[in-house]
């Protein structure tokens, strides 16, 4: 089974090294004598072209860069990490530590050594080395970087999620000694893209709607406005699910806590009151309190910058939610939080690479990501995402992704693009599903998330016709242009041409049946309803440590894909189709660059209702993958 895997990712690794071969046989070289200098593809962002600059940035700016090191045996990498995973290799489920993983395949010290003193050299201060010995960190004032990497670094205009934005980013090839090439794969903080990465979350903000809002499916309906669906399928919008709610969504039984495990969670910033605001609302919606020492946080020396640019609230929002959703799915799971000092530069792969290096963690939660397509990332910090999270695999740490909240990305982009890094081929990654659970927590809707939006006229209602046409949100999917799909996806996945495709499976994520979360904005704390692919990543993660907690020995699950895959028809998944149903509300969400009215009135929710090309459908489709977690969901895994 992992043959086809390894000839699919070694086309991809041909493919790139064939571009940094055209690149080294002809270079677009800077001014002044390069003749011992190679350049390093892919460090320059779609959006950074002659047209898009507007300015030289000021020499004298101060960058924090890492210099990524190439593996000693990337394809060797490859191919365990595809064995390892693979059900009946004789290599499955016997993972590497860390420093097995450090032996084998990570930089030697010496080419380390020989890097620091290079950029020790060029006027870069060296202040670390990553333990994985994947990254070599430094700063420096912009000049320095200029002169060390031989290229020029400019200012550039471009729309991107909709708003005008002006980052930074190399405007030529970016280069280093010939002797060195072989060593560096990458150059990450000379551009802004890292920026561009965003918490995935939804929230309602409107009290109106929660004034309004039913506890369960049905609870409440507004029978003054236009009935579109027949009785049971039409109903307020709701409240949020209490932790008892969601566990019983998933048929979790009171010994399905994740003991003995540790979940793992990506984000920027740090909340000081998160461990507070988790007690307190778990004594209101029906989950146990963290215990001492249950959650821990690896916060970045130096303390957080760019907090007002990067939006440090909606990080510290992503994190609450992050954890207070694994816990209720694993209240018994340690949680670790790895912050990122700023959305920008380097700042999450430092916090990623963390996780992926301590080890420590068996499930690592990701729930941001790109909505202006896998191309507005530079190819090199791609391959560095997937570099680490090789290394994850190898190790036996399984990474959940959430695919996104503006459905194809067709709004921010202009045309369907996946998100990176979801459509990595080393991650599960975590699509959305619209769930109503009536009185008794049993489902009476289950389908894909992907709204429409209506605004009622009289005694009917009208199809919204915004920017986005009537797209009101929805779970990213969709086909990577980037990567080959994985040997898993072969036979499962249609009409992919050949081409990874996302999501793998979905949870819970329509706001509009959300999770109730509680947190300390501005020194008041309170509970509300929030969705997004960010509920449903740690969902996931929760569910994975259950079903760890029932493996022997507490055995890790690892690249859980070609497990998940080999479950197709099995009872554990739940096949998600389009269901014929909507909610009302009041007020409507806006999100993500999704152009909705604004202001209160009257609204139905349509219910995956295909408003872009994204729809749910039987087997696998590209807003639940193959779907979603059933009865015998934790029983598969655990074997």
């Amino acid at each position: 089974m992992h043959s086809r895997l390894w000839h699919a990712l070694a086309a991809t690794a041909a493919l790139l090294a064939s571009t940094v071969a055209t690149a080294v046989a002809a270079p677009s070289t800077p001014a002044g004598d390069t003749s011992d200098r190679a350049p390093i593809a892919g460090n320059i962002p779609a959006w950074a072209t002659p047209r898009t600059e507007v300015a030289r940035t000021n020499g004298n700016t101060v960058r924090h860069i890492q210099v990524a090191l190439a593996l000693r045996d990337q394809a060797g990498a490859e191919r365990l990490a595809a064995q390892l995973a693979t059900p009946g290799s004789a290599e499955y489920g016997k993972f590497l530590s860390s420093h097995q993983f450090l032996d084998q395949f990570a930089a030697t010290q010496d080419t380390v050594d020989q890097v620091s003193h290079w950029m020790a050299t060029q006027g870069l201060h060296v202040t670390g080395v990553s333990a994985n010995r994947h990254f070599v960190d430094a700063e420096g004032p912009t000049t320095a970087l200029e002169s060390a990497f031989g290229t020029r670094i400019a200012a550039f205009r471009t729309r991107i999620d909709g708003a005008t934005r002006t980052l930074t980013a190399p405007a030529s090839p970016v280069t280093v000694p010939i002797s060195l090439r072989a060593s560096i794969t990458a150059v990450l903080g000379l551009d802004d893209s890292a920026a561009l990465l965003k918490p995935q979350h939804t929230r309602p903000a409107a009290t109106a709607a929660e004034q309004h809002c039913a506890r369960w499916w049905g609870e409440q309906n507004n029978t003054d406005v236009p009935q579109k669906y027949p009785a049971g399928s039409q109903s307020n919008a709701l409240c949020g699910y209490t932790g008892t709610q969601v566990r019983a969504m998933y048929k979790l039984s009171n010994g399905n806590t994740g003991a003995g495990t540790t979940i793992g969670v990506v984000g920027a910033y740090n909340s000081d009151t998160v461990v507070a605001d988790t007690n307190q609302a778990a004594a209101q919606l029906g989950v146990p309190p963290l215990t001492d020492g249950q959650y821990s946080a690896l916060l970045p020396q130096g303390g957080f910058t760019d907090a007002t640019e990067c939006g440090a609230e909606g990080w510290n929002a992503e994190q609450t939610l992050d954890v207070q959703a694994s816990h209720t799915i694993a209240p018994s799971a340690k949680i670790r939080y790895y912050a990122g000092k700023t959305c920008k530069g380097t700042g999450i792969y430092e916090a990623f690479n963390q996780a992926v290096t301590d080890n420590a963690v068996d499930v690592i939660s990701n729930s941001y990501g790109n909505a202006d397509g896998e191309n507005s990332l530079p190819q090199a910090a791609r391959d560095q995402f997937n570099s680490m999270a090789l290394q994850a695999a190898i190790q036996g740490q399984t990474i959940t992704v959430s695919t996104g909240d503006a459905g194809n990305n067709s709004g921010p982009v202009g045309h369907p693009t996946a998100s990176f890094p979801s459509s990595s081929p080393w991650v599960v990654a975590v699509g959305g599903t619209s769930v109503g659970l009536d009185q008794n927590n049993q489902p009476t809707v289950l389908t894909g998330w992907e709204n429409s939006g209506n605004t009622q006229s009289g005694t009917a209602w009208s199809s919204q016709r915004d920017a986005d046409g009537p797209f009101a949100s929805g779970a990213g999917g969709g086909t990577s242009a980037l990567y080959d799909a994985p040997d898993w996806q072969a036979g499962v996945v249609p009409g992919s041409g050949g081409k990874r495709a996302v999501p793998d499976i979905a949870a819970l994520a329509d706001s509009y049946t959300g999770m109730l979360v509680g947190q300390t904005i501005k020194g008041q704390f309170g509970i509300g309803s929030y969705g997004g692919t960010s509920l449903a990543s740690p969902l996931i993660a929760g569910l994975v440590v259950d079903a760890q907690q029932a493996r022997a020995g507490n055995a890790r699950v690892g690249l859980l894909t070609p497990v998940l895959y080999s479950l197709k028809g099995s009872g554990a998944i739940a096949d998600v189709v389009p269901q014929k149903a909507g909610v009302w509300t009041p007020m409507m969400h806006a999100f993500g660059g999704v152009a909705v009215p604004g202001g209160q009135g009257s609204y139905l929710i349509d219910f995956d209702a295909r408003p872009q090309n994204l729809q749910s459908a039987p087997g696998w489709d590209n807003v639940t993958g193959l779907g979603t977690p059933a009865n015998g969901f934790i029983g598969a895994l655990s074997q």
